[in-house]
């Protein structure tokens, strides 16, 4: 019951603009993932970088399950299961980035050209529903929630990974 797994993993390509650039980055994650990513917009104008507020500027997709586990797998395979402990949140969460996508295993495709991404991994136990649902909504008590010590054991022993600086 202790047991701690992937709630979700979040995969995210920020392109900085609207357009064609930001199409070829939303086709990179539907063929990754085999969902239909979802775009994001800019919070605030930035003139420097001339994006205007809601302009679409990145998409995200939300992947759960079986399929989480082997997109983090090739994800942790390029960075060679090395991360920082600066990776790790307070709530045991961790994200990372690699530069490439098509070292994921995409075969590279010139008209699309190649992106960057970021994942992000939300850990979890078993009974978070508790705190969530609509009717006799409860508290998830000290002793069940993920830890940082919790994520970056967690990923220690399932991906025999290394932590820089912990």
């Amino acid at each position: 019951m202790r047991d701690v797994r992937i709630e979700k993993l979040v995969l995210n390509i920020c392109v900085g603009e609207s357009g064609d650039r930001l199409t070829r980055a939303a086709k990179v994650l539907e063929q990754l993932t085999g969902q239909v990513p979802q775009y994001s917009k800019a919070r605030y104008t930035v003139r420097t970088f001339s994006i205007r507020r809601n302009e679409k500027i990145a998409v995200h997709v939300t992947v759960r399950g079986k399929k989480a586990e082997e997109i983090l797998e090739k994800g942790l395979k390029v960075r060679e299961y090395e991360l920082k402990a600066g990776n790790f949140s307070d709530t045991g969460n961790f994200g990372f980035g690699i530069q490439e996508h098509i070292d994921l295993g995409i075969k590279y495709d010139p008209t699309v050209g190649i992106y960057g991404m970021d994942f992000y991994v939300v850990l979890a136990r078993p009974g978070g529903r508790v705190a969530k649902r609509r009717r006799s909504v409860a508290a998830i008590g000290a002793p069940h929630r993920v830890s940082e010590d919790d994520g970056i054991n967690w990923f220690k022993v399932k991906f025999e990974g290394i932590v820089i600086g912990a």
